[in-house]
């Protein structure tokens, strides 16, 4: 195993989305097709499909995208219309955690661990 590389997020509209996670982002799309945006956030790969269907949303997978200031990260994401999932949160030591749903009911984690060293 090498770790993880990439978390995707199904949507209804790509193009509406791509807006979306490039504002609150902050990183415009390195790959835009009708059937795949992709965004390279740091080195890993934040993707969005197209929704096909009625695709059942679940809180059971959390990936958590690292951040220096996590309460100004979660309320960029509130401001752009994301809803609370879960308000930021101690989980021990400096870590702190936090999650939002997209408009679309796509759960995003954010986290500030100044523990956590990328591997090389």
């Amino acid at each position: 195993m090498l770790g993880l590389r990439t978390t995707i997020y199904k949507v209804p509209d790509l193009k509406k989305a791509a807006d979306w996670y490039q504002r609150v982002f902050e990183t415009k799309p390195y790959f835009v097709e009708p059937f795949y945006v992709g965004f390279s956030i740091k080195g890993y790969e934040l993707g969005l499909l197209p929704e096909e269907g009625d695709t059942a949303k679940s809180d059971n997978v959390m990936s958590y995208w690292g951040v220096e200031k996590i309460d100004e990260v979660y309320q960029r994401f509130l401001d752009a219309g994301a809803i609370s999932h879960e308000k930021p949160t101690n989980v021990g030591g400096e870590i702190m955690v936090a999650s939002v749903k997209d408009p679309w009911q796509n759960v995003i984690g954010i986290i500030y661990n100044p523990e956590f060293n990328k591997p090389v």
